[in-house]
């Protein structure tokens, strides 16, 4: 009977094998990766027009920034903004309903106890906070109780300064673009070392810009420093009250009104040829951003009817007047006094900002790519009469009038303002989202906060503990050496059995 030998190849695999579960054997328990689920927070953007409730998460064994915040679901408020249920008791609680009751739905209720909820409120309760001191404390204590009714981690309700909100922005932006780190090839996190995007956020009653500047900044309040991973950031950031969508819009019609004598009855050049309505003189000069323009008596309840000229070079000399670029106290300015050092890089333009650069491009056609496209774009639309407007956006009835306004005012902002020339306008990209996130302040507030941004450098293991890539190293080495050996040994067979065939 034939004793069965084996192969010297085979014999080496085996033990290679043997010592690999050896080492897998000795990795501690606890390095296994385990599907350890997620940890989940809620921020609830309180604008100046409407509310916006997000839902963010992370896996639940990485903590201090050492693992991806994704966006879970979000859910927006109907009505207005909490600003505007000023004097109306227990109502803006209720406004917020809804989207709380989602998010008990969308947070599994073993997280609910451990899920820090926050609530920050931008312009509009800024703004309120100036007129009415009183009601703006009355409506943070409503949503307060109203939040804390809920079986969340509540982590108090604030009205976030504009430096916040615009350093918040670009926080966010630059977030969700990994330019803080990245991932390496085996899991470690490192310097992703790519230059920061910056931030044009354009609400409903302020505008932020915010950049890293290598200039010296000469009015220290627009000034921040912050150190994320190890690196420290100099950021330009300032807020504009009172130059929101909404705001402008009615700082442009109190203009209006003004300077053609405070009739009953004006014409609005930025409004279309064929469009007449009627408002209450009230629902412009209810805000601190219209004051100047009030007239010394006017009935609370009287009208005021707008006919629309659809005039676009008058349009650009209203729009214009309601900013102030006649003095300059700093080396240079973007307008209103304010110091602005020159910009520098790319940036991402979101909010207002992108729904009015897709209507644009939707309803002309044109990219608005460039300083050039930007103005043909705004012009075309100013020009078109109300009817034409509809049959290209009949989605947007509600917007229509005031798109020739808002399109004007971002051209006028960008180029004028902010000074934003052939070269550096091609840099801005309009969004509004990175990934499958919202772009705003609300992911950045909540990052600062639950400390998911560490100062320092984060260097720790994506998925698997350092012991499990040491094992896997040494494998991957035996392997490669046992492939090798094996080849060694079948070629050395083939070569004597051809060294056999031929002695044959």
């Amino acid at each position: 009977m034939a004793q069965c030998a084996a192969h010297p190849a085979v014999l080496f695999i085996l033990l290679v094998l043997g010592l690999a579960a050896v080492l897998l054997l000795t990795v501690p328990s606890e390095d296994i990766p385990v599907a350890p689920g997620f940890m989940y927070g809620i921020v609830l953007d309180a604008g100046s027009s409407h509310t916006s409730l997000f839902v963010y998460k992370w896996p639940a064994d990485k903590q201090n920034g050492t693992g991806v915040v994704t966006q879970h679901s979000e859910c927006h408020a109907t009505g207005g903004g909490i600003s505007s249920y000023a004097g109306q008791q227990g109502v803006v609680g209720q406004s917020l309903e809804v989207c709380l009751d989602q998010a008990v739905h969308d947070v599994p209720a073993h997280r609910h106890k451990v899920t820090p909820v926050y609530l920050g409120a931008t312009a509009g309760m800024r703004l309120l906070r100036i007129s009415s001191p009183q009601h703006s404390a009355q409506i943070l204590q409503e949503v307060g109780r109203k939040i804390q009714s809920y079986p969340f981690s509540y982590q108090g309700a604030t009205i976030l300064s504009g430096q916040e909100e615009g350093a918040y922005g670009w926080v966010t932006v630059n977030y969700l673009l990994e330019n803080f780190i990245k991932y390496g090839f085996v899991g470690q996190w490192l310097s992703s070392e790519r230059p920061t995007v910056g931030a044009l956020d354009f609400g409903g009653a302020s505008t932020q810009i915010t950049f890293v500047t290598q200039e010296q900044v000469e009015d220290e309040k627009d000034m921040m420093k912050l150190r994320l991973y190890g690196q420290e950031y100099s950021l330009y950031t300032h807020s504009f009250l009172c130059y929101g969508q909404d705001q402008v819009l009615k700082r442009l019609l109190a203009h209006i009104v003004k300077s053609q004598g405070h009739s009953v009855s004006i014409t609005h050049p930025c409004h279309p040829t064929d469009s007449s309505v009627k408002i209450h003189l009230d629902s412009i000069f209810n805000s601190p951003c219209t004051a100047k323009y009030k007239p010394s008596t006017y009935e609370v309840q009287g009208s005021l009817l707008i006919h629309g000229s659809g005039q676009y070079e008058q349009c650009v000399g209203n729009v214009s007047e309601i900013f102030s670029f006649d003095s300059c106290p700093f080396s240079h300015c973007s307008f209103d006094n304010v110091f602005q050092p020159n910009v520098t890089g790319s940036f991402m333009a979101f909010s207002a900002f992108f729904y009015i650069h897709a209507f644009l491009r939707r309803i002309t056609g044109i990219t608005v790519s460039t300083p050039a496209q930007m103005e043909e774009a705004a012009q075309t639309v100013c020009k078109m009469s109300f009817a034409q407007m509809l049959a290209l956006a009949p989605d947007q009835a509600s917007r229509l009038r005031d798109y020739c306004a808002s399109s004007v005012f971002v051209k006028v902002l960008l180029l004028k303002g902010y000074r934003f020339d052939e070269k550096s306008f091609s840099r801005i990209s309009f969004k509004k989202k990175a990934g499958d996130a919202s772009v705003g302040w609300a992911l950045g507030y909540m990052l600062s906060l639950s400390n998911l941004l560490p100062s320092e450098k984060v260097r720790t293991w994506k998925a698997l503990a350092p012991g499990i890539w040491e094992s896997l190293t040494v494998l991957f080495v035996l392997l490669s050496v046992t492939v090798l050996v094996f080849i060694a040994l079948r070629a050395r067979e083939w070569k004597k059995r051809g060294l056999s065939d031929r002695a044959l």
